[in-house]
């Protein structure tokens, strides 16, 4: 762990290099590209090819979706059930509330106008494989394109070398109204989804997590298919005064490490006393952990503790930082919590895990990060729904809206737009 404190002679530069832009590197951006120029000029081939050079698995056109038949078949344990059921639940209450409703009114000229909401036809799930099965990821995802009432949804997930799909994940696929299920990850995948395939059809947007090939490809595709936001690898920011409870906070920081990779992992406060207390307490609890070999990558190369000098700078720090996650402690919750304006979830309070809201809460994990938290926020219901403008307009609105039509139309040069208007009322 990288621990300064604001008497260091290099944490003016450190807390500099915080202020993130959620831009690839040239190398992430030239295999991505070169990967969707090879799934649209070559489609199934190119990403039975893909599948067998990233995940050493040998399909074919005809295996590379899950048949009605192994869903079907798909065994979990009682409490896997119970567990799935219980997160859906919570998802698609949270997710109905946030759901949006036609509406009209009448304009100043006597128009009718509104927008009404709709679900997209068909939308494109992206579940990450790797080390675990990501099932709470399939139901923040898919379950609210099932709120959303969203007839088409498919998933994306990569299989492993045997060619089958944690049973654990296929069942939460299932339950949250997956419709089809395509065995192939990556940026290749992504690529399909937008584009489509002989076997695999397009869909209308793309949602959900990835690494930074997922991401970048998202980007990408950006145009050819609509996203949802830029979610790559997972990210935590802790922020607490001398409040904090240092073996809740431990716990935290060792369980956003837990997903490995190109985690990030922030604590700051203005207790050096704290920092103290948390090391010793992260250093204990991760003996006892099972993906303490992860754990400790993620300690060595991605986590930061900084000493601030008092909370004000903290989250001013928070704001550049624009963490996927952060975690609020302090004593005068009310005076701080406005402030902080770019993250993608707070938590609030000493007893306010974050796996509570990966598993459980209902708003979905589906967060920003990298940095663009600044102009993204969390995946959302009305993310789902498809918004379009109705305009009504009679004879009498018409001509009242006339004057500042053929004005617009003098000032532009677009004599056939006021002719338009002038025609119905002449």
């Amino acid at each position: 762990m990288k621990i300064l404190g604001y008497r260091d002679a290099d944490y003016e530069s450190f807390v500099k290099r915080l202020n993130r832009r959620a831009l690839p590197t040239h190398d992430v951006r030239d295999l991505v590209a070169d990967i969707i120029a090879e799934v649209a000029g070559q489609g199934d081939k190119a990403l039975v090819a893909y599948a067998k050079r990233f995940d050493n698995v040998e399909l074919n056109a005809k295996k590379l979706f899950i048949t009605p038949e192994e869903l079907a078949d798909v065994k979990v344990a009682p409490s896997t059930k119970k567990a799935v059921a219980a997160s859906l639940k919570n998802i698609i209450a949270f997710a109905k509330g946030g759901l949006r409703k036609d509406w009209s009114m009448i304009n100043a000229e006597g128009a009718r106008v509104g927008e009404r909401f709709q679900p997209f036809d068909r939308v494109g799930v992206y579940v990450p494989g790797g080390k675990a099965p990501l099932v709470s990821t399939a139901l923040m995802t898919a379950g609210f394109a099932k709120a959303a009432g969203v007839p088409e949804i498919i998933a994306a997930t990569p299989c492993g070398p045997d060619g089958k799909v944690n049973p654990e994940l296929l069942y939460a696929l299932k339950a949250a109204g997956v419709t089809e299920i395509l065995k192939i990850g990556g940026a290749q995948a992504i690529a399909a989804l937008a584009l489509g395939t002989k076997t695999v059809k397009p869909v209308d947007r793309l949602f959900g997590p990835g690494n930074r090939f997922v991401v970048e490809a998202k980007r990408q595709l950006f145009g050819a298919v609509s996203i949802d936001l830029l979610p790559g690898p997972s990210e935590v920011l802790i922020i607490s005064d001398k409040t904090g409870n240092p073996d809740y906070i431990a716990a935290d920081l060792l369980a956003q490490a837990e997903h490995g990779g190109d985690s990030v992992i922030g604590f700051i406060t203005d207790s050096k006393a704290l920092i103290g207390k948390v090391v010793k307490a992260v250093e204990k609890q991760l003996l006892t952990l099972n993906r303490a070999k992860y754990i400790k990558e993620v300690l060595k190369q991605g986590t930061f503790i900084l000493n601030v000098r008092n909370m004000a700078e903290a989250v001013e720090i928070s704001n550049a930082f624009a963490s996927e996650h952060v975690s609020l402690i302090c004593a005068d919750e009310k005076k701080w919590l406005p402030q902080i304006r770019t993250a993608g979830a707070i938590y609030l309070g000493n007893n306010s895990p974050v796996a509570v809201g990966d598993f459980l809460a209902g708003p979905s994990h589906t967060l920003p990060t990298g940095g663009s938290g600044r102009s993204f926020s969390g995946l959302r219901a009305d993310q789902f729904q498809r918004r379009t403008s109705i305009v009504k307009l009679d004879k009498k609105s018409v001509r009242k809206s006339l004057e500042v039509v053929q004005e617009f139309a003098r000032i532009e040069g677009l004599d056939a737009h006021g002719r338009s208007t002038a025609i119905r009322v002449e």
